[in-house]
């Protein structure tokens, strides 16, 4: 069995498993991450089921899935995320708040809207204390709201950088998150999805101790 402070967490991407790598620890220094990535949302989607079941055989403890909204409905991808989890035999942070009967693995689904991207957009200080020649954004009506800015996120962060030397011939994801995590002020980001994921992530880990 393994320790309620070993946090497993499953993403899409590898890029957000860097990103998430550097973060995390910073969230709950107390805990210890293993962190998986997939080739994009529909591979995690297909084989998060599976890797679910056989987590709930011999982990005891907190379970993380990250995964982009993109296009889908907020609701609708909750909905599905929460059906796997119930199906794998463990419980939801949703049901534990509700006091639900409590499973010895629990797993929070949170969504990233619309993508890791948006956390950048999120937190200037962190873009530009890694990328200083990265201009003032953040006052800019089109990134206010990060969560909104539409238009496929990545891309319009990857207009942002186009001028520093490792994102000239395209966004370098793995690279940007690998430069700006670092920098991220947890307690100060304007992406609300972020401070979801980030609350989700401090509160599941205090569902042993309740």
């Amino acid at each position: 069995m393994t320790t309620p402070n070993l946090v497993e967490v499953f993403t899409e991407e590898p890029s957000m498993k860097e990103f998430l790598a550097v973060l995390l620890p910073r969230i709950e220094p107390q805990a210890a991450f293993v962190i998986h990535s997939f080739d994009g949302k529909t591979n995690l989607l297909k084989k998060l089921p599976a890797r679910l079941n056989g987590l709930a055989r011999y982990h005891a403890g907190p379970v993380v899935v990250v995964v982009d909204r993109d296009q889908q409905d907020c609701h609708d991808l909750k909905r599905q995320l929460d059906e796997f989890v119930t199906k794998a035999g463990a419980g939801t942070l949703t049901q534990v708040r509700a006091g639900g009967r409590r499973s010895a693995m629990t797993v929070v689904s949170r969504i990233a809207v619309e993508e890791l991207e948006a956390w950048y957009f999120g937190d200037e200080a962190a873009v530009r204390a890694a990328y200083p020649a990265v201009p003032s954004f953040a006052a800019k009506s089109v990134y206010r709201d990060p969560d909104a800015i539409g238009g496929g996120t990545w891309e319009a962060f990857s207009r942002l950088v186009s001028k520093v030397p490792v994102h000239r011939g395209g966004l370098a994801k793995i690279q940007a998150a690998r430069d700006i995590a670092p920098h991220m002020n947890i307690e100060k980001n304007r992406s609300a999805s972020f401070r979801v994921f980030r609350d989700g992530v401090r509160e599941i880990l205090t569902v042993g101790e309740k």
